[in-house]
């Protein structure tokens, strides 16, 4: 696949690259350069990431916790690397080392955070069996569901596109597995981490409001606005799957029960085998997108290009299974938030950087 770069961006990929330089502090964002060959796509990624987790009111290191507990819980090496960085870019750097290596925080309200954020991998489908285990209260003000949920969601959805698409190296020679590395990078972004940036300034990004309706947990905010763009963007990729490869994606990922599955590829055996052979490498890609992208090989890229050699349409295709798991875990994160409630009820707003 070959990304556009800055270098030679221009028009709408141009003003994402622009933004995301001046608002995340970084000219070379690789996820998002992946996502440029679709650029409703990645302008739709950008302002979900970008009103959810940098700009608002809400805790960054709170929102980076959630980022991070997310991106273990679905075993994205490289988002890992990225957000432990960018906690270290908050000066939380003991916070950050203690959840990079698997361990819970002190401060109980960012230890809650990070159980939440790690429990919504289980969408409701699974979460509603009998015995199964809820997720836990949501442990953030009801003021700031919008930034804690948006962050939750663009997460589970970028760790998806990153491990299908990306290696999981940030640096070479693995660099960013050293705390001395990851400190100092953090470090180098600090200024631009703690600046808290003004809500809404990605919306001028998106071309027209989106057909589908924002979520309430949103409020009116713009990260709903942000979360309809990409939900609309991204289930564009439907259109690359027969009607049968479709259904057979949803309904795969409706029964997944958000644990990750057995190794090997029996588990894709069973959903493709009554599939034309000619849709079978599309289902298994979108699924593996779903619910392993991890797993994804350049044989199963390979076997998906011969019939489809543009780029665009890989990161569509990825971008499809993607937001249909992203959209069940939505469904639970959903359920569990309880009504809101008045201007002074507080659920443990984690301790402030």
């Amino acid at each position: 696949m070959t990304p556009v770069t800055p270098e030679a961006a221009t028009g709408l990929i141009a003003d994402v690259y622009g933004q995301a330089a001046t608002d995340f502090g970084l000219a070379r964002m690789p996820v998002l350069m992946t996502l440029s060959p679709v650029p409703d796509l990645l302008a739709a990624t950008w302002a979900l990431l970008r009103e959810s987790l940098v700009a608002g009111p809400a805790s960054r290191t709170g929102r980076e916790v959630v980022a991070l507990g997310v991106s273990l819980a679905n075993r994205c090496p490289y988002c890992v690397a990225a957000h432990t960085t960018l906690l270290h870019a908050t000066g939380d750097h003991r916070l950050a080392e203690e959840i990079a290596r698997g361990g819970t925080p002190a401060d109980p309200g960012h230890a809650a955070l990070l159980g939440w954020a790690t429990a919504t991998r289980t969408p409701a489908t699974a979460s509603r069996a009998p015995g199964a285990a809820r997720a836990p209260v949501p442990p953030f003000p009801v003021e700031h569901t919008a930034e804690y949920v948006g962050t939750a969601l663009a997460f589970h959805f970028v760790n998806r596109v990153a491990s299908a698409l990306l290696t999981d190296s940030m640096l070479p020679g693995r660099l960013q597995d050293s705390r001395l590395v990851r400190s100092l990078g953090g470090r180098v972004l600090a200024r631009t981490v703690r600046v808290r940036r003004a809500a809404g300034e990605s919306l001028p990004l998106l071309a027209e409001p989106a057909a589908t309706p924002e979520p309430a947990w949103a409020g009116g905010t713009p990260v709903g606005t942000a979360f309809a763009a990409l939900r609309e963007a991204a289930g564009a990729g439907r259109a690359l799957l027969g009607e049968r490869a479709r259904a057979t994606v949803v309904e795969t990922v409706g029964e997944w029960d958000g644990e990750h599955p057995a190794m090997g590829g029996g588990w894709l055996d069973g959903p493709s085998a009554d599939l034309p052979g000619a849709d079978r490498p599309g289902a298994r890609l979108a699924l593996l997108a779903a619910l392993a992208p991890y797993r994804v090989t350049d044989a199963d890229v390979a076997a998906w290009r011969a019939g489809h050699p543009d780029d665009a349409d890989l990161v569509r295709l990825v971008a499809y299974g993607a937001i249909i798991a992203v959209e069940g875990v939505e469904a639970s994160i959903r359920r569990d938030l309880p009504a809101p409630a008045g201007e002074g009820s507080r659920r443990g707003e984690p301790s402030a950087p």
